[in-house]
């Protein structure tokens, strides 16, 4: 497990690498929601999403000695745009095998960024030639089952606590669970009693399941958010959830899309669907939160495309002329 010590060694690692990205009360989501609403705006960061934090320290932490032999990454999105970013501010040699149907704009964002881009058949060809990237030398890197990614994402929760030292609440989006287990061992050893709330999309309940039958299953994710379709939760997250988790929420891809139109519409920003899904729940569990709560939303990325947004729009707007 990560712990406290680990995410203040990862700040002095990277943050002069990051940015101290901004937060600030929402006026219209607390009268909306009934409590004081906060966003942590962390897709303001390098690469367009929180991910940018880990995979500096993940790096960092390897060595001169293995960064010098290169490293290998699988990702269809926010993880290969942080490698990439990563990889050129340090002027590493990166390779990111990333399947077919990955999103275009993460696609050229990362070849953009620097790193070299593979693209294979699917997730699973992509795995296989990372594998053999690292029989060649490489070393390999994790989006979200790896401590140092963990503990650098638990920067956020770190920066959430200083800037809201009234924090009562704070929903967090789950994929693959780097984020929620960064969360939760920040806030959990300095802030116990704040409640941390999951949610995931309803076609990619990945930790849910896991949840429901005690140990970690492998799903087939099919929402529209495809960074929160990990097949698989880590095994720390896992634990993590189990033991202090508040409560799992589940939205649907409706749901996520309304919640990417209001920020849209009424805050100035444009999230990606997975950052939108807090508050999407939020709106399921604003009965359950006392009028003197302080939730924080955290925002956590950016990459979803303007076509994919105009796309989403569409998709929601038909939905509502067939009601």
């Amino acid at each position: 497990m990560v712990s406290l010590a680990d995410i203040q060694k990862a700040v002095e690692i990277v943050e002069h690498l990051t940015i101290r990205t901004p937060q600030r009360p929402s006026p219209n989501l607390s009268a909306r929601l009934g409590v004081n609403v906060e966003l942590k705006l962390e897709m303001q960061q390098h690469s367009g999403s929180f991910k940018t934090r880990g995979a500096f320290n993940q790096m960092l932490a390897l060595g001169e000695a293995a960064l010098d032999k290169g490293v290998v990454a699988v990702s269809g999105g926010n993880f290969a745009r942080a490698v990439g970013y990563c990889s050129g501010a340090l002027g590493l040699d990166a390779v990111v095998c990333m399947p077919e149907n990955a999103p275009q704009a993460s696609i050229d964002a990362t070849r953009d960024y620097g790193a070299a881009v593979e693209l294979l058949p699917d997730a699973v060809a992509a795995f296989a030639r990372a594998e053999e990237w690292v029989t060649q030398g490489r070393v390999s890197l994790h989006p979200f089952d790896n401590a140092e990614q963990v503990a650098g994402n638990g920067i956020v929760a770190l920066e959430i606590m200083e800037d809201c030292p009234g924090i009562t609440d704070i929903i967090v989006s789950i994929g693959g669970g780097g984020l929620i287990a960064g969360i939760i061992s920040a806030i959990k050893s300095a802030m116990p009693a704040v409640r941390v709330w999951g949610v995931e999309p309803e076609l990619a309940p990945t930790m849910q399941r896991s949840l429901a039958a005690g140990e970690l299953v492998d799903i087939t994710p099919a929402s529209l958010t495809k960074t929160l379709g990990a097949p698989f939760v880590s095994q720390t997250a896992f634990e993590l959830c189990r033991q202090h988790l508040e409560d799992l929420i589940l939205v649907s891809d409706l749901d996520l899309i309304r919640a990417q139109q209001t920020f849209i519409e009424y805050e100035g920003i444009a999230p990606e669907l997975a950052a939108a899904s807090t508050l999407a729940a939020a709106e399921k569990i604003k009965s359950r939160l006392a009028p003197a709560c302080c939730l924080v939303l955290l925002i956590c990325g950016c990459n979803d495309s303007p076509d994919d947004v105009a796309r989403f729009a569409n998709m929601l707007n038909a939905q509502s002329d067939q009601s």
